[in-house]
């Protein structure tokens, strides 16, 4: 969000100033006082138990509006859809499981902030870091989101303090989260220490449990390189493995993974039918004194045994909580039994009271652009892909980002390119067809800025296959760059990596593209500087600024309203 919107928007805010946050929490291995009950002695000899409750992805999802496939309670061979998430409901449910186990700790595995709605993103995530203050959160692992406003704006989430941009919007001071960000894998190139801390300790009855936190170590490749400059990513299994004997000599034989990455399945979200993707490798190569893998990353659910471990995930956006239990043996202090139950975060409860003051304080200084009707649009536009990887809304951010840059001044641009990952949301309008630029914003929450530059026709050939870079034909193409009207091209899924595209397809306005001419493409700043592995617009040249994403969606949308509902007809998939 630029510092123009944030000055503006300061002009209606109330004068009364935002309840600042408690301070830090300090680095003890016991549990927060304030939010957690006094453990009840139990005998020597009885096994402890320990509650787990944990979650993943959470971006800034302060408002429920989400929803969950659940087996219908009345036939089971059919399934109903419950709404889920919001922190109002979240904050009631994490109570109501704390009550359960007073030894007990809350965890999320990454993406808590970043990527987020306007209501947290607005104010870089604060609300959030609040809302989780409140809410108890003991720990997070660092997910690949935390790094997207960069390492420097990362630690002040930690620590405190207002944006050395924007400041302090609408109160005095931001004291910083209460809970304990880690990254055991996430090392300073010249100090060589890690940028939070590997590992937290925590006590339950005497007896020891290490949480160890990590992201994926391809972060670099999904995050604007600025944002990760000076940091290398370590292999996740082989920086837990490096840290089981310093725990162990702690005395310490429960160990936690909170990792951001994941998998899939294709069962029901509390069971893991064919369970693939990064995750498997990851804890097939974990030390066997690993008990338990708390994941994240795929927006997925499922309660899985992977290598003698318990691996979980909870879905997105605060919709739903992994319940753990763990039974702790009071002489070998290890881990004797677990088990995960997912728990969907229905809104049939009672709202948490403090948490709903909390939206209410910064709902009521983000109402005036949330609720801005920027245009309308004949349907709704999709974020979802057809066979072929275009999708609706891919298309016409694409169209919008052209528009902002063809002009001769403005970048003489030919082409467009967007990449899917930074199409968050469906963008879809009221009964009348309005869209607000809260709805906008929700599609496209980075503050990505526009980038025009020159490129080869060879060099276009290359950009369309790095999208299938790494991919075999048993995994989902969920990178195919969305294009602008007029560009064209096949692919064919059964070729090798590096020949799917066939060059004789590759036209704009129907004329082949020359491997050896030169066009004008337009691009955000996140795949101009290498993000998602488009490596090969580094070497654009004649490169220009241009205005931020959302503006260029906002302005196309209000000069063309009512919006017609593109056609799909840019990309084919041959086989």
């Amino acid at each position: 969000m630029t510092r123009f919107r944030l000055l503006a928007l300061s002009a209606v805010l109330t004068t009364a100033a935002l309840a600042a946050c408690g301070g830090s929490s300090s680095d003890d291995t016991s549990s927060n006082p304030s939010t957690k009950a006094t453990p009840t002695p139990q005998p020597a000899s009885a096994p402890v138990e320990v509650k787990l409750l944990s979650f993943n992805d959470f971006h800034g999802n302060l408002k429920p509006g989400g929803s969950v496939t659940v087996p219908d309670p009345t036939d089971a061979s059919k399934t109903v859809s419950v709404k889920a998430g919001g922190i109002e409901y979240m904050a009631t449910w994490i109570k109501t499981l704390r009550a359960k186990n007073p030894n007990n700790v809350v965890v999320s595995a990454g993406d808590l902030i970043g990527a987020s709605p306007l209501l947290s993103a607005l104010f870089h995530d604060e609300p959030t870091v609040e809302a989780m203050n409140e809410l108890g959160l003991d720990l997070n692992a660092v997910g690949n989101h935390e790094f997207d406003e960069g390492s420097e704006e990362l630690l002040r989430m930690q620590n405190g303090g207002c944006h050395k941009t924007d400041g302090c919007v609408g109160k005095a001071s931001f004291s910083g989260a209460k809970f304990k960000f880690l990254a055991a894998n996430v090392v300073d190139e010249k100090t060589g220490k890690t940028l939070f801390p590997a590992y937290n300790i925590k006590t339950f009855n005497g007896i020891k449990v290490a949480f160890i936190g990590m992201t994926l170590k391809g972060t670099p490749s999904i995050v604007t390189p600025s944002g990760v400059a000076g940091l290398k990513f370590l292999d996740e299994a082989d920086t837990a493995n490096k840290l089981v004997p310093e725990l162990k000599a702690q005395g310490i034989e429960a160990i936690v993974v909170l990792l951001h990455e994941g998998g899939m399945q294709t069962g029901q979200f509390n069971e893991c039918k064919g369970i693939s993707g990064a995750i498997v490798d990851i804890v097939n190569r974990m030390d066997k004194a690993i008990d338990v893998v708390v994941s994240g990353h795929t927006h997925q659910s499922y309660n899985c045994q992977i290598n003698g471990k318990l691996v979980t995930s909870a879905n997105q956006y605060g919709r739903m909580i992994s319940e753990i239990d763990l039974k702790l043996d009071p002489v070998t202090r290890d881990v004797i039994k677990s088990s995960a139950n997912n728990v969907v975060v229905t809104n049939d409860v009672a709202r948490d009271a403090v948490q709903t003051d909390l939206i209410n304080k910064y709902d009521a200084m983000v109402k005036p652009l949330e609720n801005r009707i920027v245009g309308k649009i004949g349907g709704t536009l999709t974020k979802a892909v057809n066979p072929a990887g275009e999708s609706l809304l891919g298309d016409v951010i694409a169209d919008a980002q052209l528009a902002a840059t063809s002009d001769a001044k403005l970048g003489a641009a030919q082409i467009a390119f967007m990449n899917p990952g930074g199409v968050r949301a469906d963008l879809t309008p009221d009964a009348s067809g309005n869209v607000t630029y809260g709805l906008l914003f929700t599609t496209q929450p980075f503050g990505n800025s526009l980038v025009t530059l020159t490129v080869t026709g060879a060099q276009i050939k290359e950009l369309l296959e790095q999208q299938f870079a790494g991919y075999s034909n048993n995994q989902p193409y969920d990178r195919v760059l969305q294009s602008s009207a007029g560009f064209t091209y096949s692919w064919d899924s059964s070729k090798p990596g590096g020949q799917k595209v066939d060059a004789n397809s590759i036209k704009l306005n129907g004329v082949l593209i020359a491997p050896t001419a030169t066009y004008r493409i337009t691009v955000n700043n996140f795949m101009a500087t290498g993000g998602d592995n488009f490596t090969v617009l580094i070497q654009g040249q004649n490169v220009l600024g241009g205005a931020q994403d959302i503006d260029a969606l906002e302005a196309y949308i209000k000069a063309r309203s009512p919006l017609a509902v593109p056609t799909l007809n840019r990309v084919t998939k041959t086989k």
